[in-house]
């Protein structure tokens, strides 16, 4: 699909600093509606506990907010790309912010009513497709209509907007709104679906531009609205190795992240055997400050990454500098039991979390146009995974090896993707582009 009209247009100040002036107006949404998702992060599972919210047992509780919210979004994460692929991502986004609204209006008008335990799950559990429908299809949507030379950048500011959204200005949106405004939990979930709306009309009307209006594909793919198309994007997994090496990568990238924070209530915080040395306010504070200095690195490193190389800033600041943040933070945590220096370090692990940020510019860039789309579902589905995969890695060696080992197992998965991200060569790096071209050239003539 030719990228010539964006190209070619003449640089406006938002151009410049990395965000197409066409697609600004799906950066707010994306804000928007991740602001709104992510009003729930800190107080859904206790809710659903109390009888207002259901009285659902805690382990029942658990596993609606986290296994089966959970699993729902990283298939729909797939399905993002797939689906982009196929419909074009502006109406893939207009069936996310639906299927958000319909199922949350189940969710708190009838099934939280009914106390039935079942009805409850099963719809905020269902609910969770919505949201990487419409996120992720709108970083398939700047992917696919950024030049090559901006899409590390427009991958900062999509991360920007989404982890700005969920879960740093959600938690405190319903922090002001139960605090400041004694609004009560239901109803900071009914502000919630208030700004989702909001994020999801400026999704659906405010942006045009034209790429995200058709399928992804080239001339070479016929009929392609086809549903076909959804099996066909599971076999590059196989027809290039590349794509699933990224996919790895993606899922290691934010684990450890997730892992974390599902930890450290019994091992910094108040739930800790003994008492540990974090207050619940604590641990929440720590998690926004960490999420904060994030946000701000993942603007740096997509800018960063495009001078010097995708590629090597995964590598390198990614992976290996993860490697040594993630025991560090924790060892540190434990020795110091000061909660300055835990943030102190929780700051460079979020900082260097962002060292990942050119994998949404490098998946697509290395594959065919024609498997674009399924490209981007291997890395939305990573993405995806990683919130489910890092909290069960916890729930399974946590008992067996403690705090610790569980920090140094994370530690050992980016080292092991810092060897697989090597094979994941970048066609935007001048050497790493000629390197490729001389191996084509050679197969070609062999």
């Amino acid at each position: 699909m030719s990228q010539q009209t964006t190209a070619e247009r003449p640089a406006s100040r938002l151009d410049r600093i990395g965000i197409p002036k066409p697609l600004f107006w799906g950066f707010v949404a994306v804000l928007i509606f991740m602001i709104g998702d992510g009003v729930e992060t800190t107080f859904l599972s206790d809710y659903l506990q109390q009888p207002e919210g259901g009285g659902l047992p805690g382990s029942t509780a658990a596993f609606a907010t986290v296994t089966i919210y959970g699993v729902a979004a990283m298939i729909a994460s797939w399905f993002s790309g797939t689906l982009s692929a196929i419909w074009g991502p502006r109406r893939v986004m207009w069936l996310g912010g639906a299927w958000w609204i319909v199922f949350e209006l189940l969710f708190l008008f009838v099934a939280l009513p009914s106390q039935n335990a079942t009805f409850i799950v099963a719809t905020y559990g269902i609910r969770g497709f919505a949201y990487p429908l419409f996120a992720f299809a709108f970083l398939v949507w700047v992917q696919i209509a950024s030049p090559v030379k901006m899409r590390g950048s427009v991958a900062g500011w999509f991360w920007f907007a989404f982890t700005g959204g969920l879960p740093t200005l959600g938690a405190a949106l319903a922090a002001v709104a139960m605090g400041g405004f004694g609004l009560s939990q239901h109803g900071t979930l009914v502000l919630s679906l208030v700004v989702v709306t909001i994020g999801v009309l400026i999704g659906s009307f405010a942006v045009r531009e034209k790429h995200g209006l058709m399928p992804i594909a080239d001339e070479s793919v016929k009929n392609p609205r086809s549903l076909k198309r959804l099996a066909e994007g599971v076999d590059i997994l196989w027809r290039d190795r590349r794509t699933l090496a990224g996919g790895l990568i993606r899922i290691v990238n934010t684990a450890p992240q997730y892992g974390f924070f599902a930890m450290f209530p019994f091992v910094l915080g108040p739930a800790t055997p003994g008492g540990g040395f974090l207050t619940a306010a604590q641990v929440a504070t720590l998690a926004s400050i960490s999420y904060g200095a994030n946000i701000a690195a993942n603007l740096f490193f997509g800018v960063f990454a495009d001078r010097f190389g995708w590629r090597r800033t995964i590598t390198w600041f990614g992976c290996v500098g993860c490697a040594i943040a993630t025991p560090l933070w924790y060892f540190t945590a434990v020795t110091t039991q000061s909660f300055v220096v835990t943030a102190t370090f929780g700051v460079v692990y979020g900082i260097l979390l962002a060292g990942f940020v050119p994998l949404s510019a490098l998946m697509p860039s290395m594959v065919a146009p024609k498997d674009k789309g399924a490209a981007l579902a291997i890395l939305n589905f990573g993405a995806g995974g990683a919130a489910f995969v890092g909290p069960v890695v916890v729930t399974i060696l946590f008992p067996l090896v403690g705090g610790g080992g569980v920090a140094i197992a994370f530690s050992v998965l980016y080292i092991l993707v810092a060897f697989l991200s090597l094979k994941v060569k970048d066609p935007a790096d001048p050497g790493e582009a000629r390197r490729i071209s001389a191996a084509e050239t050679a197969r070609a003539a062999a």
